[in-house]
């Protein structure tokens, strides 16, 4: 009985599983049979079981499986049909929830005690105990005065280190402020040395055109000293005697000037004649999008450079023997490509030189037929034909008719020279001097140095050039400058009245305006520098002061109205003042 109810009852629980994966559907009856204990082994009922059929499918619960039959069985998890969410019509989005972080803490005293008194039954040693009496009672007002007290007292003792602390602090920047004033005195002390030895050593050694205008200059200064203190000191037929020493004492620093002048010219040559055929060899260059610079040879830069160091080494002095030979026969193949009367010559002196080194005759006599190679194989260079890269450096244009174009007359020299050897001022309607006749007529006369109104000048457009404003009135003032730091302006700084040339600089009165003669200030570096970071002029200087400025400015104004290129420029310059 027992194994045929096993037998039903596994039966029975196989239909319920066949029955649970068929598809939904009204509930099947089933048959379980059961034993019933009360009626006997041999009586059964019938018991009718409804089963729900799920609409979703249910999780894996996990289970286990029997090693001998092979049979799974699996957890079993009872859980209601969820609720069915009405349909909004909308489309619904959500997102993970993250829980929030929970902490435990303990809410307990860090050192729990307790206390036992003395009983009955109980002893509790008093040894250790302490004794504490009642001291004086106070009321609240005195404890409050006595708080007060106390922070009067910390209030002093605070601001005691405060102001000590604010006192050492103005003493470090005292102390700062010395050594960096003793430090720019030393650097202007220094700079002002080197300045007086670089002019000493100029006047010593002159090599260029403003070393000779400081030479000049220096005597100018020297002979007028001495003749005030002739007039001053010596009459009559004495005074007559001295001036003539005086005199002869003239001519002869001018001869030895007129000397060293020559060396110079000597040199300055030879470096100009490099420098002219270095300026030939260039290759040609120009600028890429990108910022890089391209440089390209052409057949014409190669030859001038092949002609560069051929001259170069012809030029040389204390050559061996062998290679003089082997750089004369260099030049004598490369001038016989052209057949002309200049290199006929040419050929006829190499072979001259190389007939005499052959002979072994000394070099000192042999100089000036070197010399006389060496010019005409410059003057064979400097020839288009034979050298095309020169055409466009030489200042005599190849093509006769261009002579006719941009050439003036000196009325002084008497020469047909073109314009570029006439200084022209803006002011100017007619062609006066040329360079050279203005140059020899300041070294007789005037004898002036424009070296350290040069210096102004270049220091001034280099600042300019800084403000990327396309400021163009600095570049157009030239020899007009001069008359404005001497006549306007009074050679001396409209701050501290300091006459040193060398340390005086022109700035922008406005730094928003561009410069112009009528918005300038002359000032050492210093106050320049301090000038150009004011912003508000009205209040950093006095109303006498900024009046005074303001007359120099109409001065320069007037002056420069004269000239036709800077009357265009005034209604910009008043443009640029309104809209500041």
């Amino acid at each position: 009985m027992q194994a045929d109810e096993g037998c039903k009852l596994s039966a029975s629980w196989e239909q319920e599983g066949a029955a649970l994966q068929e598809p939904p559907g009204e509930g099947l009856g089933l048959h379980e049979v059961m034993e019933d204990g009360n009626q006997g082994s041999d009586s059964f009922h019938d018991v009718a079981v409804k089963i729900e059929r799920p609409t979703f499918r249910k999780p894996f619960l996990g289970g286990f499986k029997n090693r001998v039959t092979g049979v799974e069985f699996h957890n079993a998890g009872s859980q209601t049909v969820p609720k069915k969410r009405p349909e909004k019509g909308t489309t619904l989005f959500c997102r993970e929830t993250q829980t929030a972080l929970e902490r435990n803490r303990y809410q307990q005293t860090t050192n729990p005690t307790s206390t036992q008194m003395t009983k009955r039954g109980v002893y509790v040693s008093n040894l250790t105990d302490k004794l504490i009496t009642p001291g004086k009672y106070f009321t609240a007002e005195e404890y409050h005065k006595r708080r007060l007290e106390a922070v009067i007292v910390l209030q002093k003792n605070f601001r005691r280190w405060y102001a000590r602390k604010i006192v050492e602090n103005l003493k470090e920047k005292k102390r700062l402020r010395l050594a960096w004033e003793a430090q720019e005195e030393l650097r202007k002390k220094k700079e002002k040395e080197d300045k007086l030895r670089m002019e000493q050593e100029r006047k010593l050694n002159p090599k260029t055109k403003e070393d000779f205008d400081l030479l000049y200059h220096a005597l100018e200064c020297w002979r007028q000293e001495e003749t005030e203190r002739i007039n001053r000191t010596l009459s009559g037929a004495e005074r007559k005697a001295a001036l003539c020493g005086l005199l002869e004492e003239e001519t002869e620093l001018i001869a030895s000037i007129g000397r060293h002048k020559l060396n110079a010219d000597k040199d300055n040559q030879q470096k100009a004649v490099l420098h002219f055929l270095d300026k030939c060899a260039q290759p040609k260059r120009w600028k890429a999008f990108d910022g890089k610079i391209t440089e390209m040879d052409t057949q014409y830069t190669l030859r001038a450079r092949e002609l560069l160091e051929i001259y170069r080494s012809v030029s040389m002095n204390d050559i061996p023997n062998d290679e003089r030979r082997d750089l004369l026969l260099l030049i004598r193949g490369t001038v016989k490509e052209h057949e002309c009367k200049l290199t006929e010559e040419i050929v006829q002196l190499i072979d001259r030189e190389v007939d005499l080194m052959s002979r072994e005759v000394k070099e000192c006599n042999l100089e000036g037929l070197r010399k006389r190679i060496c010019t005409l194989f410059l003057q064979f260079i400097k020839i288009p034909k034979f050298n095309p890269e020169v055409a466009k450096i030489l200042k005599v244009p190849p093509d006769p008719l261009k002579l006719y174009k941009n050439v003036h007359f000196c009325r002084s020299c008497e020469n047909y020279l073109p314009a570029t050897e006439f200084p022209i001022p803006a002011n100017s309607r007619t062609i006066g001097r040329c360079h050279l006749c203005c140059k020899l007529d300041n070294e007789a006369r005037r004898r002036e140095s424009f070296l350290k109104y040069r210096l102004i000048l270049e220091n001034l457009r280099k600042s300019e050039a800084d403000y990327q404003d396309d400021a163009r009135i600095v570049f157009l003032v030239q020899q007009h400058l001069q008359y404005m730091i001497e006549n306007i302006w009074g050679c001396q700084s409209a701050l501290s009245a300091c006459s040193d040339l060398y340390d005086l600089v022109m700035v922008r009165w406005d730094k928003q305006q561009e410069w112009s003669p009528w918005n300038t200030i002359l000032l050492t570096k210093d106050e320049a520098d301090a000038h150009l970071k004011l912003h508000n002029l009205q209040e950093a200087y006095e109303a006498s002061f900024i009046h005074g400025i303001k007359h120099k400015h109409i001065r320069a104004k007037k002056y420069f109205a004269q000239i036709p290129v800077m009357a265009s420029l005034f209604h910009r310059s008043d443009k640029q003042a309104n809209a500041s």
